[in-house]
């Protein structure tokens, strides 16, 4: 097993008395047959993102209409159940190089906010690291980008995609979940302390316009959520049974089994154990959360997890209450060593506790960024115990590649976990 090291929700709850579709597994599992499942949970996964991305447009689209406390919340509602079955998504993009290359578009974090709109003043107006910190293209409609003059006249999706990760900068995320984030909430200037991003409507009300330049205020976010629909679109015609990334997965058993237990390995440690949990856990800094804006952290590495589990047992709950299931890697596992696949889902269900115990505190006590705050203790152990069960459960990952013969496999690592030291450099 080789470890690569990468510098670097709504709760996802449903009834009990949801329909459920099953899909029977073969009477003795194969290979062929859980990969085409998994497949098949890809792009119910994927269709259930578009569902809700497509919501989240027509709420966008009232809000720009008729902009009112009531609009601005409605659409707040709609990111952040959007934000749930795609995050339950994500363990397919590592060991999926489809994925691994689109995802960029939809989900980059953390972004330079300033290149995009208005900031604090706490922001500073400068980055030896990046000219286009405090661009703001909304209130600049020529920006410079590596000596040449970026036309943003018309904040389209053309523009919008010209700006990504412009001068090949990884903070300037122009697109996607995050950075329609930003344009709904606005920064959260409280630090450690509780509140979240606090953009009022008026940003968007023409006739009172806030912070000046409404209109192409608007313009952006509706750019934004247009192009995560058009991106999302693409993603289920990827995993559609006759797909490229479907048929990829499912033409070598022995690569497409590899390309699970990538997913599940890499997300479960170098990604959600060690950059989005242990990074902002060291530095007790609450730029290192996830969804910094919304204060929704808590519930996408929730739904990260419940997606890593998914990927293992072949289950799934779709946004409608349907239950998905078929042949899984579980029964690939048990039927060679039923005690491995015993432990392997027993650390699952481990991790999911430990991130419901940190979800349910989110919500009754203190704010995920407030939990990985200095001189929080009690909050700390929290998170912490969330990401020892996803460390915990990645040696059980390993431990199943070597049972199913699948040879090396790399998983992502993060300095924050294989060298802390380096993360205060």
């Amino acid at each position: 097993m080789i470890r690569k090291t990468v510098l670097g929700a709504a709760l996802a709850l449903f009834a009990a008395s949801a329909a459920f579709t099953v899909t029977p597994a073969a009477a003795a599992t194969t290979s062929a047959a859980v990969l085409k499942h998994y497949a098949a949970l890809a792009h119910a996964k994927y269709e259930d993102s578009l569902k809700t991305a497509q919501a989240l447009d027509k709420a966008i689209d009232a809000l720009i209409a008729k902009p009112s406390e009531e609009t601005l919340k409605a659409a707040k509602d709609a990111w952040i159940a959007a934000r749930v079955p795609y995050q339950q998504t994500e363990v397919y993009r590592f060991g999926n190089p489809i994925v691994d290359d689109w995802e960029g578009k939809v989900n980059a974090w953390p972004l330079d906010e300033g290149l995009i709109d208005y900031v604090d003043a706490s922001y500073g107006t400068e980055s030896d690291e990046n000219e286009l910190y405090t661009a703001n293209v909304i209130a600049d409609p020529k920006l410079k980008v590596n000596g040449k003059t970026l036309d943003a006249t018309k904040l389209n999706a053309k523009t919008l995609r010209g700006l990504h990760e412009a001068g090949e900068i990884e903070a300037n995320v122009a697109t996607g979940y995050h950075a329609i984030e930003f344009l709904l909430w606005g920064q959260d200037l409280h630090g450690t302390g509780p509140g979240a991003g606090e953009r009022p409507y008026t940003d968007y009300d023409k006739a009172s316009c806030t912070h000046g330049n409404c209109d192409r205020r608007a313009a952006y976010l509706k750019a934004a959520s247009s192009l995560l629909v058009s991106d999302l679109k693409d993603m289920v015609a990827a995993w559609a049974p006759k797909g490229k990334a479907a048929k990829n997965v499912e033409a070598n058993s022995k690569k497409g089994l590899t390309a699970i237990l990538t997913g599940m390995g890499s997300l479960s440690y170098g990604e959600l154990a060690g950059e989005r949990m242990k990074l902002g856990l060291l530095l007790h800094d609450p730029e290192e959360e996830h969804d910094c804006f919304s204060d929704n952290t808590y519930a996408s590495h929730l739904n990260d997890a419940i997606g890593i589990k998914s990927a293992y047992t072949g289950e799934y709950v779709r946004v409608d209450g349907t239950k998905l299931t078929g042949p899984s890697l579980s029964d690939l596992v048990a039927a060679k060593d039923r005690a491995l696949d015993g432990e392997m889902k027993g650390k699952l269900d481990a991790t999911l506790a430990a991130m419901n115990a940190m979800a349910d505190r989110a919500q009754k006590v203190e704010a995920y960024d407030q939990m990985i705050g200095e001189n929080n203790a009690e909050g700390n152990a929290v998170v912490q115990k969330a990401i020892d069960g996803l460390i915990d459960q990645t040696k059980t990952i390993e431990r199943v590649v070597a049972s199913l013969d699948l040879g090396k496999v790399e998983l992502e690592g993060s300095d924050s976990l294989d060298n802390p030291d380096a993360v205060f450099k």
